[in-house]
């Protein structure tokens, strides 16, 4: 999933407020903080992403041929996608 710059500072800055005002966390700088929120959330979506690419490339190379929406792609989709996900430690 790709975020919008504005979405993705948007995002953050709710993180480090939700953060900031329920006493969680003290921050020395909130621009410090806030680069800190976003690299994270861009690493995570970018796992995310890869995950998914590996995936569907997986089901993809099945001769069988599953259809993407049908319920046996669905239930390969969660078993592949936590393998990979493990593989990562995502």
């Amino acid at each position: 999933m790709k975020l919008s710059e504005d979405r993705l500072s948007h995002l953050a800055h709710l993180v480090c407020n939700g953060l900031y005002n329920s006493d969680l966390v003290d921050y020395d700088s909130d621009e410090a903080a806030l680069k800190l929120i976003k690299k994270t959330m861009t690493t995570y979506l970018n796992t995310d992403d890869q995950i998914d690419d590996a995936v569907r490339a997986k089901i993809a190379t099945l001769k069988r041929g599953v259809f993407e929406g049908s319920r046996e792609w669905e239930i390969m989709y969660r078993k592949y996608y936590e393998e990979e996900a493990q593989k990562k430690r995502f």
